[in-house]
């Protein structure tokens, strides 16, 4: 039986030097030499899978090397049976709340339109929202949502959160369920998606959405690109419904040349770098995995097929 890498995997060498040194008797393959695919039973997966792979009769885990695992699911038949888990990172957190907080601050302190000014030569005082005045709403409060709500509540910013099912944050304003969602977005100066992608959620930010939140107000994507209706995105910046957005996902990526949102300097633009796995942090992760899956102990962040996290 074998270890397949499959995707894109930054740093495969790395990962590839850490997996052999940890484990000296597995058999690893890197994709495309998959050799005689019955005898995968282990897939470490990273991004843009193939959109054509071979029957795996004998596969049994699926690791993520990232938090999401969107990308696994959204074409199920070759997972079969398999258990899919996912990396929590103190690493990818901690990325994460620091880019998240610097978008956010950004925003508060008009750091864009302090850029402008700088380009015309323009020596001229902005009056600024006070951190307390400004409200943050976050879309998510998993792992990463609840470490981002926390910190930005230590900055003083009023925060609320929305999440399929209620859950409780010490100083959280919480919200749950399609039934709060327009209350929820009502206050929030600042809309961050920190979703997972499920059928549910994709294009979530959207007209309707961006209709409800207080006019002006700011959009920090971080999750998928799929959560975004781009289009939607332009219609309510040229109307001014939404005054900037700050994006580290794309429906496609690398983001096409032609894009409109490169000319547009209401759009902040990163290339999925919010949060980058590192592998010398989530290595003992995928090692747990694969001795829990070897020894039948239950598998630590095992992701739920069903609800898709």
């Amino acid at each position: 039986m074998a270890l397949l890498l499959l995707g894109k995997i930054k740093a495969v060498e790395t990962w590839m030097s850490l997996l052999q040194q940890n484990l000296p008797n597995l058999e690893i393959r890197i994709w495309p030499h998959v050799g005689n695919s019955s005898e995968i039973d282990m897939i470490l997966a990273g991004f843009d899978l193939p959109s054509t792979l071979p029957p795996f009769p004998n596969l049994k885990l699926v690791i993520s090397i990232g938090a999401g695992v969107d990308h696994i699911l959204k074409n199920p038949t070759w997972i079969g049976n398999a258990a899919v888990v996912r990396v929590v990172s103190d690493s990818l957190t901690a990325q994460m709340v620091e880019y998240v907080t610097l978008a956010v601050l950004t925003f508060e302190r008009r750091l864009m339109d302090y850029l402008v000014l700088k380009n015309t030569q323009q020596w001229q005082y902005l009056p600024t929202a006070d951190a307390g005045s400004f409200t943050i709403g976050i879309l998510g409060l998993g792992v990463l949502g609840s470490a981002v709500a926390t910190q930005l509540k230590r900055l003083g910013f009023p925060v609320r959160g929305w999440s399929r099912t209620p859950k409780t944050l010490a100083g959280i304003e919480g919200f749950a369920g399609n039934d709060q969602f327009h209350a929820f977005l009502r206050e929030c100066r600042v809309l961050i998606c920190l979703l997972p992608l499920t059928p549910e959620t994709e294009g979530i930010l959207n007209l309707i959405t961006f209709s409800a939140l207080p006019q002006g107000a700011f959009l920090i994507n971080v999750a998928r690109g799929s959560h975004l209706v781009e289009a939607d995105l332009l219609t309510a910046l040229n109307s001014g419904q939404i005054a900037a957005a700050w994006l580290d996902v794309f429906q496609t990526e690398p983001l096409p040349k032609d894009h409109p949102f490169w000319l547009d300097e209401r759009i902040i633009i990163t290339p999925h770098i919010a949060a980058v796995t590192l592998p010398s942090e989530v290595i003992p992760q995928v090692i747990n995995a694969i001795d829990c899956y070897q020894t039948g102990k239950p598998l630590n962040n095992r992701v739920d097929l069903y609800r898709g996290y």
